[in-house]
């Protein structure tokens, strides 16, 4: 493989896309979501000839399409090509390249009545960092879906998944209840740039649903530093059907510890005593004025995202380095 003013990388005939290929090489290609639905990994391909993985991926736009822009998370290589992109500064480079692993399936437990959390033992694990995510290839089902680890890397190949069941979705379906503790998973990464960095700032961790798995792996990051800084998690849910999901909060418990739960349709707002609305509306109530003396660090549905990014960069200016989110639901 060729990048047009860049450097020349060999490409795996087992790699999946040319994404993971370029990532495995140690490459700092663009990328958020890896399946298709952000359009971050946009490339042209100059000469040569590609297998296009998912035609019809929301990625990209008509526009796109027009302009022979192409996906590298859903292209595949057949044979030496070059392209045109714009890499990352060498400072942003992953300090692991991620990597295909078949992992087992150690434990499955419920978390509300439509998430779980999964456990996964791999063999030879690669070291992960709070706040990354890996892709997860349902047995039986088409494609890659891509979760974050819950919890923190220990060293003993022990990663684990919130996983939410979406009404029709294979995969997720699949992940909940299709495979039973002991069959086996392949699992690629670790992926995402939303990892926690060092620092002084306190930390902001805004989650939504399923979001609650990486905010998670966050928050124990920071509250395992030998430091002062404190944490904010705030968890968006839909009702009180969802409140089991704040047993989880619970295994936080610290003194730098902050834990808001929103809820935004409660069945019962009078027997309701906490907050409710959107999570981000809770976020600028309970933190503004001053939001740029936080690191924030967020993961959700897209419109939570989007709200975030507008809460943060438009109207309160906080610094894009204090901002960090993986675009991967």
């Amino acid at each position: 493989m060729r990048i047009e003013n860049g450097p020349d990388f060999a490409f795996g005939l087992n790699e999946d896309a040319l994404l993971r290929g370029a990532l495995r090489a140690g490459l700092v290609f663009p990328y958020e979501c890896s399946v298709g639905g952000c359009g971050a990994c946009r490339f042209e391909l100059i000469e040569g000839e590609m297998e296009m993985l998912w035609e019809t991926a929301p990625g990209l736009s008509e526009r796109d399409r027009k302009r022979g822009k192409r996906l590298a998370c859903q292209s595949r290589p057949l044979g030496d090509c070059q392209i045109r992109v714009r890499l990352g500064p060498e400072a942003d480079a992953p300090a692991q390249a991620p990597r295909r692993i078949r992992a087992v399936l150690t434990g499955r437990r419920p978390v509300t009545g439509d998430m779980v959390e999964l456990s996964l033992r791999l063999e030879g694990a690669p070291t992960f960092r709070a706040g990354q995510y890996a892709l997860l290839y349902p047995p039986g089902v088409s494609g890659a879906r891509a979760y974050s680890m819950s919890n923190l890397d220990a060293g003993d190949g022990d990663w684990r998944f919130i996983v939410r069941r979406t009404p029709g979705g294979q995969g997720s379906t699949t992940l909940c209840d299709g495979f039973a503790v002991g069959e086996h998973i392949d699992i690629d990464g670790p992926f995402g740039h939303a990892w926690l960095r060092p620092g002084a700032r306190d930390v902001v961790c805004v989650a939504g649903g399923s979001g609650l798995g990486p905010m998670l792996s966050v928050a124990r990051g920071v509250l395992a530093e030998r430091s002062s800084r404190r944490v904010h998690i705030l968890l968006g849910l839909r009702n009180e059907a969802e409140l089991g999901a704040t047993a989880e909060l619970q295994t936080l418990a610290d003194d730098r510890l902050t834990a808001t739960v929103v809820l935004s349709s409660p069945t019962d707002p009078s027997a309701w005593n906490g907050a409710t609305g959107f999570v981000h509306n809770e976020v600028e109530r309970t933190l503004a004025p001053g939001l740029d003396r936080f690191d924030f660090y967020f993961a959700g549905p897209p419109p939570m995202i989007d709200a975030m990014q507008d809460l943060l960069m438009v109207r309160h200016r906080v610094p894009f380095e204090q901002i960090r989110f993986d675009r991967y639901v």
